[in-house]
């Protein structure tokens, strides 16, 4: 069985595009429902991208991410139908309201955990396993130490996301006012020159953090991209489960490069565990691709947590 490489989707002809270059399964969505989606697929066309993704051999996991307010939540049950009739392979959410509204209005719909940054043990990701989660995706904080830890401690699966940038902040209000008086200190935002906005802090800064909107407020993105092509055997021998690339904010070519690469390196291993090494065209195709102002990076694959 191939192992799962993940990317998000933000219309059908993405996935079309994302599957042939290496993946084998979809994070899609919608802004009502999920949080930091490359697009929406709206509930009356994701049954046809479901489907569409099964006829290529991916499976489909819907976004249902975001934290729900009071008046939000009528939608949802008839949202969570529509996915299980639609047969979604899986539903990746945060919100206890998630589960809530599952066993009542959808119980056959699998449960993917995904509190992001709060995905940091063994007996948080056992304690939504016992309510019928079957995946944790682990917090980008973890250190390698961590996730074997808790990979050897859990019987769920486990995803870890392998590239791209990461949400290092999040509000539904004014962020970019609130993220500054968190930080106490001075800060400023800038327009790129792609008419992306950039917070810069005083103290770095050479140091660009993209800032992005969607329907659900504003999220400061990291300023560098994780990329774990050369720990990535590590990884594989540990077991983890899926795959993540991240695909927001970044060119389609960015993340076909991205895709390709990460599946060759995942069939050589797959072709050959104990002689695996990652070769050097691998490294350069990424690096091709990549801004110069934003550095590649091993995230807190090999630090030590410091809160």
């Amino acid at each position: 069985m191939r192992k799962e490489l993940l990317v998000a989707a933000g219309s059908i002809g993405q996935m079309e595009r994302y599957i042939e270059a290496g993946a084998n399964a979809v994070l899609i969505g919608e802004a009502r429902f999920g949080m930091r989606l490359p697009g929406d697929i709206r509930e009356e066309e994701i049954a046809e991208a479901i489907a569409f993704a099964h006829r290529l051999g991916a499976k489909a996991y819907v976004s249902v991410n975001k934290l729900f307010r009071n008046e939000e939540l009528p939608a949802l049950p008839g949202y969570l139908k529509t996915l299980a009739e639609a047969k979604a392979d899986a539903v990746v959410f945060s919100d206890p309201a998630v589960l809530l509204n599952v066993r009542e209005a959808a119980p056959e719909l699998v449960l993917h955990w995904n509190a992001e940054m709060t995905g940091t043990n063994s007996a948080s990701s056992a304690y939504w396993g016992r309510r019928g989660a079957v995946r944790s995706v682990l917090a980008r904080e973890l250190n390698e130490e961590e996730i074997l830890d808790l990979k050897g401690k859990s019987e769920m699966e486990i995803q870890v996301q392998v590239h791209g940038m990461t949400n290092i902040y999040h509000s539904q209000r004014n962020l970019l006012q609130s993220y500054m008086d968190h930080l106490g200190r001075e800060a400023r935002i800038e327009q790129g020159p792609d008419q992306g906005r950039y917070l810069v802090e005083a103290e770095r800064p050479d140091e660009k953090l993209p800032v992005y909107e969607d329907g659900n407020g504003t999220h400061v993105m990291s300023a560098d991209d994780i990329a774990l092509l050369e720990p990535l055997a590590e990884l594989l021998n540990a077991g983890v489960d899926s795959f993540y690339i991240e695909t927001l904010l970044k060119p389609e070519d960015y993340n076909l490069t991205a895709i390709k690469t990460y599946r060759q390196a995942i069939e050589a291993w797959e072709q050959d565990p104990e002689g695996y090494e990652c070769r050097e065209e691998w490294l350069e195709a990424l690096q091709d691709q990549q801004p110069s102002d934003r550095e590649l990076s091993f995230g807190f694959l090999y630090k030590e947590q410091v809160y």
